[in-house]
């Protein structure tokens, strides 16, 4: 277990995934009936972010107790697609108000800057190699004939 394994594409996912779960309990619509959270007005997006939330979780776990490359670099994955299906509810829902909003507020804006976040980040932390932190495999010299 290291966390000087973490890179400054795990670390900006996993910024994007606390910016989603904070956006989930702040104040996402005003509305004439009151304020209106992510949990009344997101419906099926709330799973998208939670996936993406849990995706880029387990990216910085797994980075942290790699044991081998495989695993992470299979969350990385997972952690675009899934950062992506997020961003693009969140971009759904911050153009599209529910019936009654007038005004949307600090919630909607979290909510798709944390997907941004973790679809950028998810997709950083692909592009790095993990050059610095393994040897590089070089084969045993061959005797000479």
């Amino acid at each position: 277990m290291s966390f000087a394994r973490l890179r400054a594409g795990e670390l900006l996912a996993l910024a994007g995934a606390v910016c989603v779960i904070v956006s989930l309990f702040a104040r996402n619509y005003e509305a004439p009936r009151g304020a209106l959270d992510a949990w009344s007005t997101f419906g099926v997006g709330v799973v998208l972010l939670l996936l993406a939330v849990l995706a880029a979780i387990a990216l910085s776990l797994l980075t942290v107790f790699e044991r081998s490359t495989a695993l992470p670099v299979a969350a990385e994955v997972i952690g675009i697609a899934l950062g992506f299906a997020a961003t693009i509810a969140a971009i759904v829902r911050a153009l599209e108000r529910p019936d009654g909003a007038t005004m949307a507020c600090v919630g909607v804006w979290l909510a798709l800057a944390g997907a941004v976040a973790i679809l950028v980040g998810a997709w950083l932390s692909l592009r790095d190699e993990h050059s610095s932190l393994y040897s590089p495999a070089l084969p045993p010299p061959r005797p000479r004939p």
